[in-house]
């Protein structure tokens, strides 16, 4: 069904005369009869019926208009929409992001982005998982960015580095190495830990860890966020090796650096290779990569 076809039909029935529809349209009139005939042939019956000098809808051409109606605004919007989406400054950011960098990270982040006045027309979505469900909906086409760890065996994804991330151990107030300053992981072999799930990008730095030291910890709970891990170890359900997030001080817990082994972990800006990147999405991305140089000191985790 020609799209042109069916909004001359609606121009013709709003006006209900075929030369003052042509001179809107900017056609022949001819051009418009033949139009309406082929749709008329198309559908095997008659839209208009003449009424004086005029014309008028048929009981089956008001049944049509009203979908032909329908249709046609649902495309307009549509087109609106897509305009919106590849406009310079306007349009939605879907985000997504792992649990530790929802509370300051993201949040600050957005806010300075938002903050520039050429911005203030850009939107965002949020989402938040572990980096093996974010790196899912990436390439599911379900989000623009993300921010997660590192995950191996992606050759799809882009994985730029953009913050550094220090990982402790958190013990428990009473806890036998609450009298530490700092800690090799040697020393705690003898300890039960809340260890991360394997959807977690957290789980393979940390297993890779324990093998340079070549123990195995003794796993008591699996977790899949921060919060969850913290929560167990301030009630003395084991020990955790977490990323130094602000939330730390707000428990009955001791944080002890790591001294050995030496632990690099950095979150990400993660991205689908050669994908399409509307022009709002693209802006953020290059924000973000040159955001601790913008705001030297302000990034927090």
């Amino acid at each position: 069904m020609n799209l042109k076809h069916l909004e001359y039909f609606r121009v013709l029935a709003k006006l209900e005369h075929y030369t003052l529809a042509a001179e809107q349209l900017s056609i022949a009139q001819p051009s418009l009869t033949y139009a309406i005939s082929e749709l008329e042939k198309e559908l095997g019956v008659y839209l208009f019926e003449k009424s004086g000098r005029n014309i008028r809808l048929t009981k089956y051409g008001s049944i049509f208009l009203e979908y032909v109606d329908k249709s046609l605004k649902s495309l307009d919007e549509g087109q609106r929409k897509i305009n919106d989406l590849v406009s310079p400054n306007k349009g939605k950011i879907d985000l997504s992001f792992i649990y530790t960098l929802g509370s300051r990270f993201v949040p600050t982040m957005v806010n300075h982005f938002l903050s520039i006045e050429k911005h203030k027309d850009i939107s965002f979505s949020f989402s938040q998982g572990t980096t093996k469900r974010i790196i899912e909906g990436l390439k599911a086409d379900k989000y623009d960015l993300a921010f997660c760890s590192f995950s191996e065996d992606e050759p799809d994804i882009d994985f730029l580095p953009l913050v550094k991330q220090d990982l402790v151990l958190v013990v428990p107030s009473g806890h036998p190495l609450e009298s530490y300053t700092s800690i090799d992981l040697k020393d705690t072999e003898p300890y039960p830990f809340v260890y991360f799930n394997k959807g977690s990008g957290l789980r393979r730095l940390s297993d890779h860890l324990f093998e340079e030291v070549q123990i195995t910890p003794k796993i008591a709970f699996e977790v899949e966020e921060d919060s969850a891990a913290l929560g167990l170890v301030s009630m003395n359900y084991g020990i955790a090796l977490l990323p130094d997030i602000w939330m730390l001080k707000h428990f009955n817990v001791k944080v002890l650096p790591i001294i050995n082994p030496p632990v690099v972990r950095f979150i990400y800006l993660a991205s689908v290779k050669n994908k399409y990147l509307s022009p709002v999405v693209h802006l953020f991305k290059e924000f973000a990569k040159h955001y601790s140089k913008i705001y030297p000191g302000q990034i927090k985790i």
